[in-house]
């Protein structure tokens, strides 16, 4: 697992995580896609300080959901909207 990556605590629907050297651009549009997730109750992200602050985010998941699997498609979706996003860009400069 990558060291900028840090689970602070994990329940069986609920995981709370830190990542650090992100913004809140990449954690908005993440929590965007994850209550897209009809799987999900919520997920909300804080940072205490906008310039030193590290982002930690809480998703909790529906019962019988693993709020990992629910992470994890949404990075996955993220990575794709962004390759699509600048494949636009590149297209259209």
């Amino acid at each position: 697992m990558d060291e900028n990556f840090k689970i602070i605590e994990e329940k069986t629907l609920e995981l709370t995580f830190q990542v650090e050297d992100e913004s809140h651009g990449v954690f908005n549009a993440l929590r965007h896609i994850l209550m897209q997730n009809p799987d999900v109750e919520y997920a909300v992200y804080n940072i205490d300080h906008p310039l030193t602050g590290k982002p930690e985010m809480t998703i909790k998941t529906k019962r019988g959901k693993r709020p990992r699997i629910a992470l994890k498609q949404a990075a996955e979706e993220l990575q794709k909207e962004s390759s699509d996003f600048k494949k636009l860009i590149d297209e259209a400069l």
